[in-house]
């Protein structure tokens, strides 16, 4: 007997037909959030659209001007990688975590509600621009430089980065602070790139840990 999918929980591929596709003329409105939660767009799918989005592993609407499906950057290269699914308790609206590789917003901006109201949102857009970079070695680029000189050379900047936040916390203002906490993040997240890794990892190992501890 097939179960209803649960409001909150991550669906699977196998839950697309149980969902309420029926009351908006077979689409359901698909809020797209990044890892860090921050709402990024809304789009509409159908089952055909959610099929492929779980297939691809990229997010794809149903566009309604013009009535087919659209994988969110098939023009741009801005796609959205897609991490997972989840409806709500009437099963006709779903929340989509994707993260963004480049501007969401057709407008150029990160999201096409203005600038994420989560202030950490900002973390999984640096670790895009970092990932372009990587990919596309600009002349000048620091951020490609350092790669190129290999995780031991990220390793050590992330080794002095952390010596001088924990001077700055001891011995300057909190401006200093910041701007070396802000130094040290930046150096981490491409050291775990390099890796395969990502903050989101780090995020939920924290999660897991806090959670075992209840």
């Amino acid at each position: 007997m097939n179960s209803t999918p649960a409001a909150g929980a991550p669906l699977t591929a196998g839950d697309i037909a149980r969902l309420d596709f029926g009351k908006q003329g077979g689409l359901l409105p698909a809020i797209i959030v990044d890892p860090a939660g921050g709402v990024r767009m809304l789009g509409y799918m159908n089952r055909e659209a959610l099929a492929e989005t779980f297939k691809r592993g990229r997010v794809v609407f149903f566009s309604r001007s013009r009535e087919r499906l659209w994988e969110k950057g098939e023009t741009s290269g801005n796609t959205l990688e897609f991490i997972e699914a989840r409806t709500d308790c009437d099963r006709d609206a779903l929340l989509i975590t994707a993260r963004p590789h480049g501007p969401v917003c057709h407008l150029g901006t990160s999201g096409c509600f203005g600038e994420p109201a989560a202030p950490l949102a900002f973390l999984t857009e640096l670790e895009a621009v970092i990932a372009e970079r990587i990919a596309q070695r600009p002349e000048g680029s620091y951020t490609a430089r350092l790669y190129t000189q290999g995780v031991n050379r990220m390793a050590q900047k992330v080794g002095e980065e952390g010596l001088e936040v924990a001077l700055a916390a001891v011995t300057e203002t909190e401006e200093k602070l910041v701007a070396e906490s802000a130094d040290l993040i930046y150096h981490l997240a491409l050291l775990l790139k390099s890796r395969g890794l990502s903050l989101e990892r780090i995020a939920a190992e924290l999660r897991a840990r806090h959670a075992s501890k209840r």
